[in-house]
């Protein structure tokens, strides 16, 4: 008993079976505040964690924590490292949220470099400000055969970063509710069953350079304002109920140079308001954009359509958004005098769109004879298609 107390009064402590110190709830009992704790290979299934003092928690060689019917490892205290450990299984609760890491009111923690595997909660901080959750690999079974909770979720938190994480096999990839000013970069997101990204009454958030793929519902943005979504990748996103984006009562917002290829819906705006959505590309999708009538005073401006079944659906005739100076494939305009854009208006609602929104049945007669003249006719006398909706420059060539 002398060594490990020695090695606690010098700051380190090393947990190994078989050894001194043989569990990391032994570990704890011996620490201090600021003490590192190195936990080296080894398999661990032990009672709830508890970290309620400020150290450092480091794993050597992959130690696995086992789960139960309780959260693995639960973080109470400021200043807490997590870094390097390795979680399976937990039981599934209708009842409590059980993470394989949770942090419950405590603030600038790390959570870095950890593996989790068929936990029912990956990572979860609630009432946390100021943590960073980095380089993390949470992934759930993919083929829904156990009840699964959300990758990375964080409740009431604010001023946390989200970076450089994979997430996959969850219910939501990665869900927010009341957040406010936190950063996700960087993150892979794929193969969860609901939503990729799932975020609710979180203001002035950044998305960046991350990658939402096949996920089964996409992403969801909701009731939220001060959004900023730059140079992220909505990808193979399809089902009758899936989006690579839905903005739902989200005001002021920022979209800005994404990538959305092979979604049912690229892009979907309900009740979503002054949102600048510029320089994006639309890459063979079914719809690139949906916008209802409630959605008002959007701005989209330098984006490329190119190999979508419908550019721009709506259900109203009458609509306040704006289209200018986007690149549409579809585009059979003329150029005089030689500046770039379009002399004549493209109107990217198609007659047969309008024909679709109010039976969906039609889809059927996608690539028939019968579309293409419906499309000639209405080129010649557009009357139906909703002008309000129309660039008024388009241009010739997509942006590079």
């Amino acid at each position: 008993m002398i060594a490990p107390l020695l090695a606690a009064l010098l700051g380190t402590i090393v947990v190994q079976p078989g050894g001194p110190v043989p569990t990391l709830t032994a570990a704890l009992a011996l620490a201090h505040p600021g003490d590192r704790i190195v936990v080296r290979a080894g398999s661990y299934r032990e009672p709830s964690l508890i970290v309620a003092l400020p150290l450092e928690i480091v794993g050597e060689g992959d130690p696995v924590f086992l789960g139960g019917e309780y959260s693995t490892l639960e973080v109470k205290a400021d200043g807490v490292t997590i870094r390097g450990l390795v979680f399976s299984g937990g039981t599934p609760s209708s009842l409590e949220d059980r993470a394989a890491i949770l942090v419950s009111g405590a603030n600038r923690c790390r959570i870095e470099d950890n593996r989790i595997a068929t936990a029912f909660f990956g990572i979860y901080l609630k009432n946390s400000t100021g943590c960073r959750i980095a380089r993390n690999r949470v992934s759930g079974l993919r083929d829904g055969t156990a009840p699964a909770g959300n990758g990375i979720q964080l409740w009431r938190s604010r001023d946390v970063a989200v970076e450089d994480n994979a997430v996959e096999g969850q219910r939501d990839g990665i869900y927010f509710e009341f957040v406010a000013h936190a950063e996700v970069r960087g993150n892979t997101v794929s193969g969860n069953r609901r939503y990729g990204l799932h975020f609710m009454r979180s203001d002035s958030c950044l998305y960046q350079r991350n990658s939402f793929l096949a996920n089964g519902a996409g992403v969801a943005v909701m009731y939220s304002r001060g959004v900023r979504m730059l140079d992220n990748r909505f990808e193979r996103n399809w089902g009758s109920a899936s989006y690579g984006l839905l903005l739902k009562e989200i005001s002021d917002g920022v979209v800005r140079g994404n990538r959305f290829a092979r979604n049912t819906v690229a892009l979907y705006l309900d009740d979503a308001n002054r949102n600048l959505v510029a320089e994006n590309g639309f890459e063979a999708n079914g719809w690139a954009v949906k916008i209802l009538a409630n959605a008002a005073d959007n701005v989209f401006e330098d984006n490329s359509f190119d190999g979508n079944s419908f550019d721009v659906a709506t259900n109203s005739r009458s609509a306040t958004s704006v289209f200018r100076q986007n690149w549409w494939d579809h585009y059979r305009g003329y150029d005089l005098d030689r500046d770039g854009f379009g002399d004549v208006p493209f109107r990217p609602v198609r007659l047969f769109a309008l024909v679709v929104e109010q039976s969906s049945p039609a889809l059927i007669l996608l690539r028939s004879s019968f579309v293409d003249l419906l499309d000639g006719v209405e080129r010649l006398l557009p009357i139906l298609t909703p002008a309000a909706l129309a660039d008024l420059r388009p241009r010739m060539r997509p942006r590079r």
